[in-house]
């Protein structure tokens, strides 16, 4: 027993989505495809608001960062999951595995944060609209942006030590596509007491305190709307918030239902199939979510798209 605890795995075994071959091939093409569709969406997002003065305004300040987090969010699960389509099971080395880890809850707890943000900023510019100049200035957006981004990262050095910490003395079977938390506590052979409570801990702060911060602006916001006199008002106010409403949904109902439970997960079937929701069709879908009936967006795509077309017709007109 003291020999067999004092081993310490070396690699992780990743099974990936899928352990059929006929199935695998298929899906490589399928999350290839919604691979460089998602960086191209999410880069075109922060093109227009980085190049057009229009939309230089807190919402889309929110929304490039947001943007920046989907690409770095695909790319740090993706890989794993495309080369487990196209490789089969496959053999990943424990830091590899651990810094995966690392980045993962990074962005994960960057994204709560920043949906809480982007929830505060429509609070305040339907709410409060003669105050949203002051406190949505620049240096307000840009503290609670660096906020999400440093406090992710102090959270996922915290969350990160202590599963890397665990003895992990085989078997090193992991029956998912990516290192996550779950996956790692349930190949762990020590107690896993104390990391348990630091990520309950972290689920606390992180995700229920984010989610209750764009609840309560929510709820704010629909009694506002709902005191408008003007059905056209109450229109406009619910389109502006409509789709980072649907966002906050969907990101936070496969969110809550893995991580904020303090036991292991059982169901790796069933994490693997919601985590596809939250790291590859809601990275996909929330630039389209966004922009989709977003007249200033659509103005500065269409102002993009005629400079790109009059850039390439003058070199042939010379």
């Amino acid at each position: 027993m003291e020999v067999a605890n004092s081993t310490r795995v070396q690699y992780f075994v990743l099974l990936g989505l899928s352990t059929w071959p006929g199935v695998r091939a298929t899906l490589f093409f399928v999350f290839l495809t919604l691979y460089l569709l998602t960086l191209l969406e999410n880069a075109l997002i922060v093109y227009l608001v980085s190049t057009h003065s229009e939309l230089r305004k807190p919402m889309y300040f929110f929304l490039a960062n947001l943007s920046c987090l989907e690409m770095s969010y695909v790319s740090v699960t993706m890989p794993t999951l495309l080369l487990g389509l196209w490789a089969g099971p496959y053999r990943i080395p424990f830091t590899t595995c651990m810094t995966q880890l690392f980045f993962f809850i990074s962005l994960i707890c960057t994204e709560c944060t920043l949906l809480a943000s982007m929830a505060y900023d429509r609070y305040v510019a339907i709410c409060r609209p003669l105050h949203y100049p002051l406190l949505m200035r620049p240096q307000v957006c840009m503290a609670l942006a660096t906020a999400s981004w440093l406090g992710a990262l102090m959270v996922s050095v915290a969350k990160t030590t202590c599963i890397a910490s665990l003895s992990y003395c085989g078997p090193n079977i992991i029956n998912h596509f990516f290192c996550d938390v779950s996956p790692l506590l349930n190949l762990s052979c020590t107690h896993v007491a104390l990391t348990e409570l630091v990520d309950f801990i972290s689920a606390i702060v992180i995700l229920w305190g984010s989610l209750l911060v764009a609840v309560a602006s929510y709820v704010a916001i629909s009694r506002a709307v709902l005191r408008m006199p003007s059905a056209a008002a109450r229109r406009k106010a619910f389109s502006t918030c409509a789709s980072h409403l649907v966002v906050v949904g969907i990101f936070y109902s496969a969110t809550i239902f893995i991580y904020a439970r303090p036991s292991r997960i059982k169901s790796m079937d069933l994490n693997k199939m919601l985590s596809v929701i939250y790291t590859v069709a809601t990275p996909m879908c929330n630039p389209i979510i966004y922009c989709l009936r977003n007249k200033e967006v659509e103005k500065a795509l269409r102002q993009a798209v005629a400079d790109g077309m009059c850039s390439t017709a003058l070199p042939m007109a010379t």
